[in-house]
């Protein structure tokens, strides 16, 4: 026993050394920006001066407002079209000859008419006000930049021809010569716009924005000692750790980057392996429990260290809360939670604002565990979905307030993410089912579908062991409260209660509560020996996991039913067996070859179901008949060593008396006779 003890405790430190391995192959192979600051606080460490040069970046609101001016400001791209200057000023040229033209005249207009084609005509702008405005110029395939004043449209170009003639040549009559030379007609636009190539520079406007907006340059003082971080100087940092991460990264020797690794994940691992020793000992000998909670954290931390690569924000949207969630299904919450806490402890380590998403994961975890104790069946599950929301937001803001940047949580994708990330954490709640699959657990939800008594196996016990299927309702309620009281899993032993007695299907004559009210077992056991009596009594363990196995319960319903009896006897049968002659010292045909109960769950079962029986033989049910049934019951199974593997204290094993001497008392209260009417009364 002792050898399979420390082969088991082996294996499960070849499982934590697996874990260290794996998370030391994806940790991040960067340092860690070793500054912790905020704004309007101050600056704890000693004077930073910039070691290298590195750009200022512009923070998320200048980009936010650079992008909204962009948006808002079109930059139309054109065409220049030498062939329409050329078509028009020459065709003037001859039209001012065929008209007779004076020559001066003519020369005037054919200038005017070379000099805005030469700068360019449009047909018009959108605006009248085009003094801020720039545009596109594409001269046989060289584009340019000019403002938009640079350049006519057709009406302005008209009328500056106009008043150029009228001052020019004042003693001409002007207008009858405009006209005859219908001046409007030889301007024409010759910059063709490109309604096209106009939205894509739109758009790459718009995408390739600079992030940068300075630089600071090595040897230049960031910040000194005691100086408290402004908004400026808070940008600067920033930028700072953006460089350093992206191309700094770890100054020192690359071995000894990983041997600090090597020492942070065995610092993590070995606080892992002692949560689960000083919460639930027992895991580390169930590999099964053990791996999948082995999994849940790795799961975690390859969470943070490959959404870290990807992008900084991304990482809020990671449900870390969801691996709790999904863990309570089958552990208790004062088992999960620190194990939760410790998969956690990765984000303070590798991720950015790691402090921010450590407290708001740990919040989101905290009420998870909370709410789904009360909201765990359908619809109301999403209840835990906002109620987590609620709590990260709640923090999130309040981290936000302190540097002053709370602002800017609603114009970022901060709260979308969040919110998605909530409801990951219901969304992702069917992957129990899977997990109970895969490690053989059972989950809350399916000990809730095992108690409904309208399923198959328990239907069929109720039609053909009514009086053993009322019994076990009986043992069931009992059980539940008695495991709520000392903080056992209710759900957990009320189901194995359930279906303690169900092998009693296959022979239910065999048992007295199922028998014709006055026969008793006589009618049954009426010529048997002792012996063949008692091995039919035993035979229903047998039964019972035989139906288990054909209707595929848990392997943890199983253990109820190898354990309600444990090892004790069937006593009726072996005092009948020894009063007739027999050998007392021959105890084992009248001995039940069951498992000893391990469980806090199974020793109240056992205890339920021995109790449940034993009352219904009292003649008075008064509170020292029932206290003495009770003492004796559970004295006896103390006394006969079926409770030495049981993980039960003495208080526990005295409140679950306690419960039982209540709950027997409420059944068979005392009841008021009604008093009989006499004839002559009207």
């Amino acid at each position: 026993m002792e050898t399979t003890r420390n082969l088991k405790n082996y294996r499960s430190l070849i499982w934590f050394a697996v874990l260290a391995v794996l998370m030391i192959l994806l940790y991040p192979n960067e340092g860690k920006f070793k500054y912790e600051y905020a704004r309007g606080q101050a600056w704890i460490y000693e004077t930073l001066i910039a070691p290298i040069d590195f750009p200022i970046l512009k923070t998320e609101a200048e980009m936010l407002v650079e992008i909204e001016q962009k948006t808002s400001r079109i930059v139309e791209y054109f065409n220049f079209n030498d062939e329409t200057g050329e078509k028009m000023v020459d065709g003037f040229a001859r039209f001012s000859i065929e008209k007779a033209i004076p020559k001066d005249i003519s020369h005037h207009i054919v200038e005017f008419l070379s000099d805005a084609y030469s700068g360019g005509i449009v047909s018009t702008f959108d605006e009248d006000d085009i003094s801020d405005r720039v545009i596109f110029v594409n001269r046989n395939g060289r584009v340019t930049e000019m403002p938009a004043l640079e350049v006519y449209d057709q009406k302005r170009a008209a009328s500056l021809l106009q008043a150029d003639l009228r001052y020019t040549f004042p003693k001409v009559a002007t207008d009858s010569l405009i006209t005859l030379l219908n001046i409007p007609s030889w301007i024409v636009p010759n910059l063709e716009y490109d309604e096209d190539v106009t939205a894509l520079l739109h758009r790459d406007a718009v995408n390739y924005i600079s992030p940068t907006k300075g630089i600071i340059y090595s040897g230049q003082l960031i910040v000194s000692k005691g100086e408290i971080v402004s908004a400026e100087i808070e940008q600067i940092l920033d930028s700072y750790k953006a460089e350093y991460n992206r191309s700094f990264g770890y100054s020192s020797s690359r071995g000894w980057l990983i041997v600090s690794h090597i020492v942070t994940v065995l610092l993590l691992v070995s606080l892992l392996f002692l949560a689960i020793f000083f919460t639930s000992k027992e895991i580390l000998g169930h590999t099964g429990q053990l791996l999948f909670i082995l999994l849940m954290v790795f799961l975690s931390f390859a969470a943070t260290a490959l959404v870290h690569r990807l992008g900084a924000n991304l990482i809020y949207l990671v449900p870390f809360a969801a691996f709790a969630l999904i863990a309570a299904s089958f552990f208790k919450n004062e088992v999960i939670f620190p194990v939760y806490v410790i998969s956690l402890l990765p984000l303070l380590l590798i991720a950015e604002n790691g402090i921010e998403l450590f407290g708001i994961n740990l919040v989101a975890g905290s009420i998870g565990l909370l709410t789904y104790t009360y909201f765990n069946r359908g619809w109301k599950l999403f209840l835990n979905a906002i109620f987590i929301f609620v709590g990260m937001m709640a923090l999130l803001l309040s981290f936000r307030l302190l540097t002053d940047d709370a602002a800017m949580i609603w114009k970022s994708y901060t709260v979308t993410f969040i919110a998605i990330n909530a409801v990951l954490c219901v969304v992702l709640n069917p992957f129990v089912f899977l997990f109970e699959r895969i490690f053989s657990f059972t989950s809350y939800s399916r000990l809730f579908d095992l108690t409904d008594s309208s399923n198959e196996l328990l239907q069929e016990l109720s039609h053909k062991a009514p009086g053993t299927f009322q019994h076990s309702l009986v043992v069931a309620n009992m059980s539940e409260i008695a495991a709520r009281e000392i903080g056992a899993n209710a759900m957990l032993a009320r189901a194995g209660a359930m279906y303690h007695d169900v092998g009693k299907i296959e022979n239910p004559a065999c048992f007295v509560e199922n028998t014709n009210p006055g026969s008793g077992q006589d009618s049954y056991h009426k010529g048997l020996t002792p012996e063949e009596s008692a091995a039919d009594i035993i035979r229903h363990v047998d039964d019972g996991l035989a139906l288990a196995r054909k209707f595929h319960l848990p392997d943890v319903i199983k253990d109820f039913i190898r354990s309600h009896h444990g090892q004790s006897m069937t006593l009726y049968f072996y005092n009948v067996y020894c009063n007739s002659g027999g050998d007392p010292a021959n105890t084992a045909p009248f001995k039940y070859r069951g498992m000893l109960p391990t469980t806090k769950e199974q020793v109240i079962v056992m205890m339920a179901d021995a109790v449940e029986a034993a009352s219904r033989s009292l003649k008075k049910y008064t509170d020292e008949s029932i206290s003495e049934l009770v003492e004796e019951i559970l004295g006896s199974r103390l006394s006969d060593q079926q409770l030495v593997r049981a993980d039960i204290s003495l208080k526990e094993i005295n409140m679950v008396k306690e419960s039982f001497k209540r709950q027997i008392k409420q059944t068979y209260h005392a009841r008021i006779a009604y008093p009989k009417r006499k004839r002559d009364n009207k």
